[in-house]
């Protein structure tokens, strides 16, 4: 037995299940937690016997630690990591610690946007191949959780920038890099550089049985790897260039033998093109037959609030895209459609440079609602190309204002560009109080219908 002192600050999904793992595997275990813990994770804490405290931090007990194991939420900047590292105390994250006690081949994927639909994507196309294959990271499963049992020959781990900081010896099998774009600067003292770097731990410990998957279009992806020695067998895909994974004229290829038609899979857009050019990548790589792909490809279910239609109201269909919160994010969601868009957008703005879409909304957007509390940066960026231009700080208003915007066959788009927390909890709130809004007016159109 382990019988050594770790602390585990934290104690969300990650961090219990650092703990649980920590305490199967012999640690001696402290949970401390300086906001709230919520009931569930309370519960495992205690079924295990392990000791926690919240709302504080007991400085003497965390820096008798041997091991700190933190939340990707904390910076490395708190008080209390700078003393755990005045102390030279190791400090990882929870898929650090979890990779150390698996043997299991990891598929991690990481990048600004795309994550989460990649993620679940390659799980949905190995589950249904037949793969024992778990699905984790940052999609709200704890791999250490999972680790306990560890009944998985594969797993799928969504990772953050904030979790990748946290890695040492991390190594996965397949790699996937999305994209790199502004993001989080505030975490990384207003530097692309850092920021860039942080992402580039996905491909540190790589051997030459490693493979990274990475979207070669991307100028700080390709910068970043131009700087950097190989690491294992390299899978560009491209929007642009004849390479080994491709996209033309709406047909994925591969190897020069397989291809795939996007509009025979259930995802449509070029942002989406690249997400499943990777997913599909790391399919083959795993030599999953091309049938199977094929049929999962079909029958994939994204995530809510990635591009997500909610319903058609007067010939006008509504799309749900909340999870948009930067420009680059946009860019995609805009380049998706050939319709006429009434765009919804604002919010907190994160130092957006709405130069970037301006071509993009001066050829497809007829109408655009402001939805925020500040929209004075969005409408000073548009008001001069688009003549319908309206603010609001009211969902249903902005929905209904949309409608009255909108001819027959065009969309309605709720892509903010922004993050949520001037009006909403978080970007799944607004996205939910969108479609509550949409199927309101929606049954109310219908109820005024069945009257006539």
């Amino acid at each position: 037995m382990v019988n050594k002192k770790v602390t585990i600050l934290g104690a969300g999904e990650s961090g219990t299940g650092a703990a649980l793992l920590a305490k199967a595997k012999g640690y001696d275990v402290f949970v401390s937690d300086a906001g709230t813990i919520k009931d569930k994770y309370k519960a495992e804490l205690e079924a295990e016997a392990i000791v926690f405290e919240e709302k504080t931090h007991s400085m003497d007990e965390i820096l008798g630690s041997e091991l700190i194991i933190k939340s990707p939420g904390i910076p490395e900047s708190a008080e209390i990591i700078q003393k755990c590292i005045e102390k030279q105390i190791e400090i990882i994250d929870e898929i650090e610690f979890a990779f150390r006690y698996t043997n299991a081949q990891i598929i991690a994927i990481t990048g600004t946007n795309g994550k989460t639909t990649t993620t679940l994507l390659t799980y949905h196309l190995l589950e249904q191949a037949g793969l024992k294959v778990g699905l984790a990271g940052n999609v709200g499963h704890s791999l250490a959780k999972q680790v306990i049992k560890d009944e998985y020959d594969y797993y799928v781990v969504e990772m953050s920038s904030f979790q990748l900081d946290g890695t040492v010896t991390f190594k996965p099998y397949v790699g996937v890099l999305l994209n790199i774009t502004p993001d989080h600067m505030d975490r990384y003292n207003y530097s692309l550089a850092k920021y860039a770097d942080s992402k580039f731990q996905l491909i540190k410990n790589m051997d030459k049985a490693s493979h990274f998957v990475y979207y070669q279009d991307n100028e700080l992806v390709k910068a970043g790897l131009s700087s950097r020695a190989d690491k294992g067998a390299r899978h560009a895909v491209s929007l642009v260039e004849e390479t080994a994974n491709y996209f033309d004229q709406g047909m994925m290829y591969f190897d020069q033998s397989v291809k795939i038609a996007q509009e025979e899979t259930s995802l449509r857009g070029l942002h989406n093109a690249i997400n499943m050019m990777c997913a599909i990548r790391v399919a083959l790589i795993l030599e999953l037959p091309e049938d199977r792909i094929r049929e999962a490809l079909k029958t994939f279910k994204n995530a809510p609030h990635r591009m997500e239609y909610v319903a058609t109201i007067n010939n006008v269909d509504f799309v749900n895209d909340s999870k948009a919160t930067n420009v680059d994010s946009v860019k995609y969601a805009l380049g998706s459609f050939n319709e006429s868009l009434v765009w919804i957008a604002g919010g907190i703005d994160k130092g957006n440079d709405y130069n970037l879409i301006k071509d993009s909304v001066n050829a497809k957007v007829k109408a655009l609602i402001c939805l925020g509390k500040d929209n004075s940066k969005l409408r000073d960026a548009f008001h001069e190309q688009i003549i319908d231009l309206l603010e609001t700080d009211n969902v249903k208003d902005a929905v209904r204002s949309a409608l009255k915007y909108a001819d027959a066959h065009d969309v309605v788009l709720l892509s903010p560009a922004c993050a949520s927390f001037d009006l909403f909890k978080n970007y799944e709130d607004r996205g939910e109080q969108f479609k509550k809004a949409v199927l309101e007016l929606k049954e109310e159109f219908e109820s005024n219908a069945i009257k006539q």
